[in-house]
């Protein structure tokens, strides 16, 4: 964790045909790979992707979801949704018969969706990748197989899972690892040489399926992990600051970020970012946009309708420029990296996800991977439209997001991890990015380094923000200048370091309109993050 009064500054990377983007140096020096042997801009994100799993399992990994947006010149962005569904053995009133009343965070396989992360990177690669699965796996299973340095936040977080039956790979010599100590991944290296020469098949019908349906015990079948859990669905799009915004579908919360920047342009953003006033109404957009989160959120929720004029308009008239507003309608570390990756005429913003920090802290033991708890956002009770219940899919925080111009050219890809925070820092990003100009002249490094808010509650997890929205409180980083300004309006403000976690980490590739030059930046809040180009 970073204490830092003010923020370091990243500096933008330039690049003419290709970047990578990611949390890891070294996933990003996979993608950068894949760019260099003739690949594009999807094949670089699997091999940054597949990297990541190897190396930063505390954030993301096979064992959890992936979600992802595809631009490519010419042609409408594309959504994937590999978000895994609960298994055929699923009983909730079974669950609520023990006395159970909220999914169990950590601890319980109910908790644990079908990971639909390998789906995802075969549906991107049938649709769109140009190199051999063999050759994009390659720098992952190097990684896997001859072992990489312990990242200071994976060292940190292994204390966290030492005892779970399967983090042997995170305990060279028996003991917890020191920051730079080498980690090797036998069982993931066997399973991604599988994925590699035979496909989906090797994954969940091989070591790790076989390990699932021992540790599930009649939660999955074996139809469960023969179907895939990756689909190709229509994104969902707004219009402000002379833009398209673009991100995922249901059940993904990433309208929440579309409809605040809807909110936003409705009211006006007249003040600039270091004016608490700019603050003040994206945080008051924020909570109006999310107000019936809750509610609103599930697999087959229509959420474009959200976004009609009316609508926003009625949210924005919720909003005054110098008061805090309560929510108009009662609601009812994170484990997850974002990374993009662009080329000369395709960009990809891609999410994968733990949902927490190593998941459900529960692992299939054969290949050393830890399994995501997803599941917590689905509900036990029986009339909710994302309750629990055999093959749906739960409501997920991951929210992708990229930007075209009015003439339908790329302009940006950008996101960040944070759990519920997820919407609000990618709005932040957005007006940064956005508002102040019609085109590219924005340092992405400036945008990633300013100060940000979230918005969180007491005994905050990072996913219940919205059980809990009577006591939202602005958690603020230090550096800001918006403290005073916030409270005067009457903000419940809490002022952290500059760098915590729960603030996000971001990634931005823009695209300048005339020469076509690619600005990218990595997230400054992390000691390993790297953005590389060519």
């Amino acid at each position: 964790m970073a204490d830092l009064t003010h923020p370091r500054v990243e500096p933008a990377r330039f690049a003419s045909r290709a970047m990578v983007c990611t949390v890891d140096h070294l996933a990003s020096g996979a993608g950068l790979r894949a760019f260099h042997e003739g690949g594009n801009a999807v094949d670089a994100a699997i091999a940054a992707s597949a990297a990541l799993a190897v190396t930063t399992q505390h954030m993301c990994g096979m064992g959890g979801d992936l979600w992802a947006l595809v631009h490519v010149d010419d042609e409408e962005p594309t959504s994937l949704n590999a978000s895994g569904r609960s298994g055929s053995g699923t009983d909730a009133a079974a669950m609520r018969a023990e006395g159970l009343t909220a999914m169990p965070f950590r601890g319980d396989v109910r908790s644990i969706p079908v990971p639909g992360c390998v789906d995802g990177w075969m549906a991107l690669h049938h649709r769109y990748g140009s190199l051999g699965l063999d050759r994009l796996l390659a720098p992952a299973i190097e990684l896997a197989e001859h072992g990489f340095p312990a990242t200071d936040s994976l060292a940190n977080a292994t204390r966290l899972v030492a005892s779970v039956d399967g983090a042997s790979d995170y305990l060279p010599g028996g003991r917890l690892p020191t920051a730079g100590q080498i980690i090797r991944r036998p069982g993931i290296a066997r399973s991604l040489r599988g994925i590699a020469e035979i496909g989906r098949s090797a994954w969940y019908e091989g070591e790790f399926g076989e390990g699932l349906l021992r540790l599930g015990d009649g939660l999955f079948t074996a139809e469960d992990l023969a179907t895939s859990h990756a689909d190709w669905v229509a994104p969902l799009s707004v219009d402000a600051w002379g833009h398209t915004i673009w991100t995922v579908p249901a059940n993904s919360q990433g309208y929440l970020a579309l409809l605040s920047a809807a909110i936003v342009e409705e009211v006006a953003l007249a003040a600039e970012p270091g004016d608490p006033a700019w603050a003040h109404l994206l945080i008051e957009a924020s909570k109006q946009a999310a107000t019936d989160r809750r509610t609103q959120l599930h697999e087959s929720a229509d959420l474009q309708a959200l976004m009609a004029d009316a609508e926003v308009k009625r949210r924005a008239e919720m909003i005054s420029p110098d008061r805090a507003g309560s929510l108009s309608v009662p609601a009812a570390g994170g484990g997850t990296i974002y990374m993009c990756t662009a080329d000369e005429t395709m960009s990809v913003s891609l999410m994968n996800s733990n949902a927490a920090g190593f998941g459900s802290h529960l692992a299939v033991s054969e290949v050393g991977v830890f399994l995501h708890n997803r599941g917590i956002g689905f509900s036990l009770d029986p009339d909710h439209p994302a309750g629990l219940a055999p093959g749906r899919r739960p409501p997920s925080t991951l929210s992708p997001a990229l930007v075209s111009r009015s003439n339908g050219e790329r302009r940006a890809v950008l996101g960040t991890m944070g759990g519920d925070g997820q919407p609000q820092v990618v709005l932040q990003m957005l007006a940064r990015l956005l508002a102040a100009s019609a085109d590219s002249g924005v340092d992405p490094g400036e945008v990633l380094s300013a100060a940000r808010f979230t918005l969180t509650v007491p005994d905050a997890v990072g996913f219940d923000t919205w059980d809990k929205a009577d006591s939202i409180s602005v958690a603020l980083e230090a550096g800001s200048g918006w403290a005073d300004g916030l409270r005067s309006v009457g903000h419940d403000v809490d002022e952290r370091p500059w760098g915590q976690s729960l603030f996000g980490h971001a990634h931005l590739i823009d695209i300048d309109g005339q020469q076509g030059t690619l600005y990218g930046a990595a997230e400054p809040r992390t000691g390993s993050s790297a953005a590389v180009g060519l």
